[in-house]
Parts: C-alpha cells; structure tokens; sequence
C-alpha cells in the first residue's frame, strides 16, 4: 500500500522555474549514479558545471551526451570531505546489502556534517523511496532540487514517484524538466510520449 503522498510540496517542486542551462536507462535507474564514474585527477583542471551543462545541449551524439553525463554525476559525487567520502562507501555498501536503515543512519550523519552535500540528499531520497517512504523521499529531493536544480535523478525519481501514485500530469512536467535540462536522455522521451498521449491526447 502506498503511502499518502505530499501533494503541496510536489506542486511547489514542480512550480519552481526550470534552469536553462542526465540520464539513461530507465527512470528508476536515474534514481541512483552510474557506479564507474571518471574522477579529476589531482593538479589536473577540471571543467565546471556550467560549462559541462552548455556542453550535454550540444552533444553531437549519444556516446559524447553519456560522457558528459558522467563526468557531472562525479562532480557531485566528490563531497570535498574525507569524513564524507568514507560514510558515502558504507552508505553504498548498507544499499547494495539492503540494510536500509543503516544506509539511512549514515546518511543523516553526512548531511549533519556537511549539509550542502546535494548527493547526500540524493542518496537519501533514493533510499526512502527503496523504502515505499515517498513522502520522505519527496522532502529530500525538494533539498536536491533547491541546492542543485538540474540534478536530472531527482526529477527522474520524482517523476517516477508521481506516476506509481497515478499522478500522471505532474510526473510528465517532472520528466519534460528533465529533457530541458538533457535532450539526450534514452528511454524518457518515450516515456513522455505516452504521458502526453495519456494525459492530453492523441494530436488529430
């Protein structure tokens, strides 16, 4: 049975304005990073966000949008932590053992330390929602979303969230926000033409 889901703050999330300036699979694999990310090597520059935001628009094909992908989920995997660094392995660790709460535990204590750590919101929301806790998940992707609002997982999850309660109208603009901020995503294209036909019928 699902659990009575936070209308209001879905409507706020869904209200705030998109940014302008990733993804693959499915939705519900969205909900977590590719576990094989690049890392900056030491001394070596890196690109900023922005810039690798400008770049995905761009991307002349699926291989390069993918790289890109990844390199901005790794920038938002580094925490600038060794504190952080160390609980986010046992947090990944507790997940792939389906120790829920420990992973939940952990996650409370990165985002004690370091509470602008947008991934350990994430996580968290990742989490309740392996839990069928949707209501938390939704809170903590409303933290991922004013930190950081092109994190494509957290709208993917939300969209997703909102299409297993049956709110289809509000899960294709979750879906549509991502494709704005990614046009190379894989199978949510196809999941927003089923959406729109769904919900606003069939162009004549």
């Amino acid at each position: 049975m699902k659990l009575r889901f936070p209308v209001l703050l879905c409507a706020a999330l869904l209200a705030a304005p998109v940014a302008q300036p990733a993804f693959a699979q499915s939705p519900r694999d969205l909900l977590s990073p590719p576990a094989d990310l690049p890392r900056a090597e030491r001394g070596k520059p890196t690109y900023s966000l922005d810039t690798l935001f400008a770049a995905l628009k761009i991307a002349p094909d699926e291989a390069s949008a993918k790289a890109i992908e990844n390199r901005i989920s790794a920038a938002w995997i580094e925490s600038g932590s060794d504190t952080c660094d160390l609980l986010m392995t046992r947090v990944k660790d507790a997940i792939e053992e389906k120790d829920y709460d420990l992973a939940i535990r952990l996650l409370d204590s990165i985002i004690a330390i370091k509470p602008g750590y947008v991934e350990a919101w994430n996580q968290r929301a990742t989490v309740y929602y392996l839990k069928d806790d949707y209501p938390h998940a939704v809170a903590d992707i409303a933290e991922v979303l004013a930190r950081e609002p092109r994190q494509f997982g957290a709208l993917a999850g939300l969209g997703l969230m909102l299409q297993d309660i049956g709110d289809d109208k509000d899960a294709l603009e979750a879906y549509r926000r991502a494709l704005a901020i990614d046009p190379h995503l894989e199978s949510i294209p196809d999941v927003v033409k089923t959406l729109t036909e769904k919900v606003e019928g069939r162009d004549i």
